[in-house]
């Protein structure tokens, strides 16, 4: 029997096609969700979704969806494949679009080779996976699992003041079905790893079993603004030196565990952010992740029971706001097996993982038997225009997609 096997060409002509979508002046890869260059990207991907035959759907989120489906299996409900075309700012070109394009050259592979499944096969492009212009991440997916109310999703006000709905009405994408329409059977989405694992060890396939759960706070510092000359280091309330000492506990908090838990400062402000005034308010964020969920709470409480320390020491006050929290997610075991089996098959290396970064199909597995599948990305870069992974590899994890999809839609 001879394998199936994705056109390689025109997989990797899209991926770099659209890839060209967005660009700034100064080339920087741009498509920020609801904006002209999402628009763009979308046309782009609608375009190739037609001419593979497929219909199209979109739902009031925006989620695009080629559907490939006949008379026989039409009230089976579908295997769902895909992942996200939003970017990050100064992005690379295989962050989500590499599973999303992959999807509908699976099921354009599966078309031409005269595979009859008996049930729908589905690719899917989810709304604002990144979350850069409006938070929280993930928010397509999350609402098309019922995580997120589609109206309070729509009323998000983003970073620019805009309003998510509007701008989905106003490039055209604002849909009539209800989110959750397709129910799915399962969901796969092939990604690039965006970590060091793969590439380090030369697997060229990642079976991912897990995915991290992950705490995002907001924390905000209260202190006295003060003269930074005469004010004896003694007698200040200084915001700043507060925050610098929540970087350093989390830092080495997590460097003298034995887990896997991660912790992150990623933004920071002063006020009044001058040279030569003590600090009278500081905000940061706090990223926390670990893929067990009682020592993801622990971390949480640690945080807690330090700032509380912290407050009475420094003599500030402390707020704290929850800007997101996903618990971690056990994927489907049988679809992580066809991954393992589907490489075994073609003679490729397989590792089972977890997951750092969140996505989709952290969502999906809320509504679905869910997995994800990893190729390596060379020097685990990612959210950077030096987002590398090779063809060879790209070719084999969507062949890998082919083979495990096949056999969920089979009869």
């Amino acid at each position: 029997m001879t394998t199936r096997c994705i056109d390689a060409e025109r997989l990797l002509g899209r991926l770099r096609e659209l890839g060209q979508i967005g660009r700034d002046g100064d080339g920087r890869l741009i498509r920020l969700a609801g904006s002209d260059s999402d628009k763009a990207g979308r046309d782009a991907f609608i375009a190739w979704i037609r001419s593979a035959g497929l219909e199209v759907a979109v739902d009031r989120i925006g989620n695009i969806f080629g559907i490939w489906k006949d008379d026989a299996n039409a009230d089976a409900a579908p295997v769902l494949l895909g992942s996200h075309i939003d970017t990050v700012i100064d992005a690379g070109i295989y962050d989500g679009c590499y599973g999303v394009l992959s999807g509908l050259e699976v099921i354009q592979t599966l078309k031409a080779s005269g595979y009859i499944p008996a049930r729908p096969i589905a690719v899917a492009a989810f709304t604002n996976e990144e979350g850069v212009r409006y938070a929280p991440d993930m928010m397509g997916s999350l609402v098309y699992a019922g995580g997120l109310p589609v109206d309070e999703a729509l009323a998000t006000v983003g970073t620019d003041g805009t309003v998510l709905g509007a701008e989905l009405e106003r490039i055209g994408y604002a849909g009539s079905e209800e989110p959750g329409f397709l129910k799915p059977h399962a969901y796969v989405e092939l990604h690039i790893e965006q970590g060091p694992v793969l590439d380090r060890e030369g697997a060229p396939i990642g079976a991912v079993g897990n995915l991290q759960g992950i705490s995002w706070q907001r924390i905000t510092i209260e202190g006295e603004a003060n003269h930074a000359g005469t004010t004896p280091m003694s007698m200040r309330r200084d915001a700043g030196h507060a925050a610098a000492r929540v970087v350093t506990f989390l830092r080495d908090r997590a460097r003298a565990s034995n887990t896997p838990t991660v912790a992150t400062v990623g933004c920071m402000s002063f006020e009044p952010n001058a040279i030569n005034v003590i600090p009278s308010r500081a905000v940061f964020t706090v990223d926390l992740r670990d893929p067990d969920e009682q020592r993801l709470q622990a971390e949480e409480a640690a945080l807690a029971a330090y700032l509380t320390e912290l407050a009475a020491a420094e003599e500030v006050t402390i707020s704290v706001e929850r800007l997101a929290r996903f618990e971690p997610v056990t994927f489907d075991r049988g679809i992580v097996e066809l991954v393992e089996e589907a490489a075994r098959k073609r003679g490729l290396a397989s590792k089972r993982m977890i997951s750092g970064a969140g996505h989709d199909a952290q969502m999906i597995a809320r509504i679905a038997p869910s997995a994800m599948i990893f190729v390596p990305s060379i020097g685990g870069i990612s959210h950077n225009p030096r987002e590398h992974t090779p063809d060879a590899d790209l070719v084999a994890g969507a062949n890998i997609l082919l083979d495990v999809t096949a056999t969920l839609a089979a009869p």
